[in-house]
């Protein structure tokens, strides 16, 4: 089988292009936008023209594109519409249930009134719906070496002393999943043609986000962690937020901002069901202590740390 990979060099295409190398049933072909090779293919995965000329000889696509709104649905309608006689395999998200709690499983209604990147998920959903061949990922909170958002960020805030155990702050479901699950799903997705969709996923049993923090800073080697009070993290979300997150944009050394966004996230009831995952793909969930052993390895080459043993 051979399988473009758009978004080949992001977090997710990087590993899915490494592990269809090593299957003995997958040609991947990387699609990039730049540095093209035999098996790499530069394009624009938002022009529709460009994914049509790079079809002939593909068998399937997988979509790990990212990026603004505006990027995510063009991608998406350029995709859908060229490759609509090709399997894909489309990575979207757990935003796309907005900000619904309890426990969420895929019959969970979509959140008619999200904006920003949960409105874009959701669009370019919709636009798979005409795509008989399509199979939907709804990935929790993604994490693992190389994830900037979810291992790198956290690692930087908990080095800093700035979160901890946040308390009811923290109380929250992580919904985290190890990057080699998602694309062992991603792989399986392609493998079997009988499945279709939409899969959560999200690790069984995830962790609150207390848990994840102190099982990332004993990792780390930054434990005891620091207790943070509510009002801290609130002050620090609306006051420092903004300035931070210009800093940010200015220089890679400024340290990351806590948006409002994530403070609520953070407390958020709800809990992501991958059952249907579990069934249906054969996920074997990466345990909680070698995900983060691993995550805690790469961030702290990258934080001029030494590694705790």
């Amino acid at each position: 089988m051979r399988v473009l990979v758009l978004g080949a060099d992001g977090f997710v295409g990087r590993r899915v292009v490494a592990a269809l190398a090593l299957a003995d049933w997958a040609t991947p072909i990387a699609g990039v936008r730049r540095d093209g090779s035999a098996t790499r293919r530069v394009l624009d995965a938002t022009d529709e023209a460009a994914i049509a000329g790079v079809l002939p000889g593909i068998d399937a696509v997988v979509n790990c594109v990212t990026g603004d709104r505006r990027t995510i649905v063009r991608n998406a309608a350029a995709l859908f519409a060229a490759a609509r006689d090709r399997r894909i395999v489309h990575l979207s998200s757990m935003a796309v249930y907005g900000a619904a709690t309890g426990r969420i499983d895929e019959d969970t209604p979509l959140c008619g009134r999200s904006d920003g990147y949960a409105a874009a998920k959701i669009a370019a959903e919709r636009l798979a719906r005409g795509v008989p061949d399509t199979v939907l990922l709804r990935p929790g909170c993604i994490y693992g070496a190389g994830s900037t958002q979810w291992s790198l960020r956290i690692a930087r805030l908990l080095a800093a002393g700035r979160i901890g155990d946040l308390g009811a702050g923290g109380d929250g479901c992580s919904n985290i999943v190890h990057v080699n699950d998602v694309v062992a799903a991603i792989l399986a997705a392609l493998a079997d043609a009988e499945q279709r969709g939409p899969f959560n996923l999200a690790m069984p049993d995830a962790p609150r986000w207390n848990g994840y923090f102190r099982a990332f800073a004993h990792a780390l080697g930054t434990v005891p962690i620091r207790r943070i009070p509510a009002w801290r993290l609130d002050v620090e979300a609306r006051a420092l937020a903004v300035p931070l997150k210009l800093a940010e944009s200015l220089t890679r050394r400024a340290p990351p901002p806590i948006p409002p966004s994530l403070v609520r996230f953070w407390r958020r009831d709800a809990t992501l069901d991958s059952a249907r995952a579990t069934r249906a793909l054969g996920i074997g969930w990466t345990p909680l202590d070698t995900g983060v052993a691993e995550a805690a390895y790469w961030c702290a080459t990258r934080l001029g740390r030494r590694h705790a043993p």
